[in-house]
C-alpha cells in the first residue's frame, strides 16, 4: 500500500516509476475501453456487489493484470478523497510525443495551467469537442494527478496528450506546421466568434490568475476573449477551452453542411 500511496501523492514518485493511479469503474473502464494497459488492480470487498465492477476486473486480470482483493477499508488511507472508490488500478504513463499530433486540426495547448480540476475539464471538453490533442508544457500541473485523472471522466485515455515541453519550443514548432496560434485572455482579443476557428490551430491557454506569459506572445498569431456581461471578469480555464472548442466544433459543422449543400446543387 506503501507504493499506492506514493502514486497517488506525489508528482515526483510517478514521474519516477512513470505509472499513475486509476480511481473508480467509470474511469477505469474507459482505460480499458481505450486499450490501456492495466498493470495492477486493488479492490475492496465493497465492489462485490457491483456486477459491472466486478466484470471489469474480470478483463483486467484475463488481459495480464494482477489483481488484489484488499481487506475491508484498505483503501480509505490510499485515495485523497473523502469517499474513496472501491477499486483503484496502476497503469503506465501514456507517452506522447509533440511531433504525433502534426496534421490535428484543433489542438490545445496549456501553458502554467496549475489546478489538476481544470486540466481535467479542458480534457473533457477537448474530447466532446472533436479535438486532436492536448499539450501540457512544463509549469502546468501534473496531467497525471489524480484530481486531474478524475476531472477528466476518463478523457485522459482517448485524447493524445503530450507531457511537458518548454512553452515557447512547443509554440515554434506547432507554428512551424502551419497552425494558428491562438492565445486567450480576458480582454483585448478578437471576439471568438468573430473569428475563423475552421483552420488548423491551437487554442494557447494561460495560468488561471496571471494568464499568458509574455515569453509566449512572440509566438502567438492572435489573441482571443470571450466576451462578458455581468461583474465576472473571466472565465476560468476549463470553462473557457469549453466555449473556444465547441464553438470551433460549431464553426466547423456549419462549414461541412454548407460544403454539402454546394455540392449537391452542382450535382
Amino acid at each position: 500500500m506503501l507504493r499506492l500511496r506514493r502514486l497517488v501523492g506525489r508528482r515526483t514518485a510517478r514521474e519516477a516509476e512513470r505509472r499513475f493511479v486509476v480511481e473508480g469503474v467509470r474511469v477505469l473502464a474507459e482505460a480499458v475501453a481505450a486499450g490501456w494497459p492495466v498493470e495492477s488492480v486493488f479492490w475492496d470487498p465493497a465492489l462485490a456487489a457491483d456486477e459491472e465492477g466486478m466484470a471489469l476486473v474480470g478483463r483486467c486480470r484475463a488481459a495480464g493484470a494482477q489483481v488484489d482483493r484488499l481487506a475491508p477499508r484498505v483503501l480509505d488511507r490510499v485515495a485523497d478523497t473523502a469517499t474513496p472508490q472501491p477499486v483503484l488500478a496502476v497503469v503506465p504513463y501514456g507517452d506522447v510525443s509533440l511531433e504525433r499530433l502534426r496534421g490535428g486540426t484543433m489542438l490545445v495547448v496549456c501553458v502554467d495551467v496549475r489546478d489538476p480540476g481544470n486540466v481535467g475539464t479542458v480534457l473533457r471538453s477537448a474530447e466532446a469537442a472533436g479535438a486532436d490533442g492536448l499539450v501540457c508544457c512544463d509549469g502546468s500541473v501534473d496531467v497525471y494527478n489524480p484530481k486531474t485523472v478524475r476531472a477528466s471522466a476518463g478523457s485522459l485515455f482517448h485524447v493524445p496528450v503530450v507531457a511537458g515541453g518548454e512553452a515557447a519550443e512547443v509554440l515554434e514548432q506547432i507554428g512551424g506546421w502551419g497552425d494558428k496560434r491562438l492565445g486567450t485572455v480576458a480582454a483585448g482579443g478578437t471576439d471568438y466568434t468573430r473569428c475563423d476557428l475552421t483552420v488548423p490551430l491551437a487554442f494557447v491557454l494561460g495560468n488561471e490568475a496571471s494568464g499568458l506569459p509574455e515569453r509566449v506572445a512572440p509566438l502567438l498569431d492572435d489573441l482571443v476573449t470571450i466576451p462578458m456581461t455581468g461583474r465576472s471578469e473571466s472565465l476560468n480555464v476549463g470553462m473557457a477551452a469549453s466555449v473556444l472548442c465547441f464553438e470551433a466544433a460549431r464553426q466547423r459543422r456549419a462549414g461541412a453542411a454548407a460544403t454539402g449543400r454546394a455540392a449537391e446543387a452542382v450535382g
